[in-house]
């Protein structure tokens, strides 16, 4: 398995002159990591991001793509406009999506399609609710999230990142033990392995609510390869705390 991958999610926040602080407080140590890193950054900021990331070690991703390639969809942002700038990684079905711009498992698929033919990494986020867990839904609902990407991207679903983010987990401060989110990856991983003879090359992050203090426990468990860090990944100080926990 390759490094681990650490991925921020910077969600609907940022400006012009704290986006720059932030960027240049991590790369001031990212040299010195082994774990792979990117920000997934608002749309009105890639421009800004390309150029503070150039030639380093901190990839750049965005945080979500139109599932159609071009066309009267005002307001879209196509995969072919994020890949000028330099786009390496793009959010897909995010929980927040899914919830509250209503996105199906369809077109979380399509996205994913979208990303992929346009050479970015799709980082495709699967998760339950708390209602889910509670009924003892959790595996379905996570392998019909996944389904749906593999079935329309089969033939290179070898190219995906998975996230696993239990919406109950995200922005609450409340964390899957580590217990339970191995589990999870581990059904995941399982899956994946059933539907291409290069499953390994599938990095799955975990997703909710990792923090500078539960980051190592986490990363520590066999299938959690990496993870996908909301509101701790805008502090530079928490962010590179679990970067140097994912590269040891």
């Amino acid at each position: 398995m390759a490094a681990k991958l650490m991925v921020g999610n910077w969600k609907m926040n940022g400006s012009l002159a704290a986006n720059a602080s932030l960027l240049s407080e991590v790369l001031a140590v990212m040299g010195g990591l082994t774990c792979r890193a990117a920000v997934c950054v608002p749309a009105p900021y890639l421009a800004q991001a390309q150029a503070l990331l150039a030639g380093s070690a901190l990839a750049l991703g965005a945080q979500d793509v139109s599932a159609h390639e071009a066309g009267a969809y005002t307001g879209e942002v196509s995969a072919d406009m994020l890949r000028d700038f330099a786009v390496r990684y793009c959010i897909v079905g995010h929980s927040e999506r899914r919830q509250y711009h209503g996105e199906s498992d369809v077109t979380v698929a399509s996205k994913a399609q979208r990303a992929l033919a346009a050479g970015i990494t799709p980082i495709v986020c699967v998760g339950e609710s708390l209602a889910e867990r509670d009924a003892g839904q959790t595996e379905a609902v996570v392998k019909r999230q996944l389904a749906a990407v593999i079935h329309t991207n089969g033939h290179c679903i070898s190219e995906i990142v998975v996230a696993y983010e239990p919406v109950w987990a995200i922005g609450t401060g409340l964390t899957a033990t580590p217990e339970q989110a191995q589990h999870v990856h581990a059904v995941l991983r399982a899956q994946l392995q059933a539907a291409t003879a290069h499953a390994d090359r599938v990095s799955i992050l975990y997703g909710g609510s990792m923090n500078a203090a539960n980051a190592a426990d986490l990363l520590a468990q066999p299938d959690v390869d990496g993870g996908l860090i909301g509101g701790a990944a805008l502090k530079a100080s928490e962010f590179l705390t679990m970067l140097k926990a994912a590269s040891r």
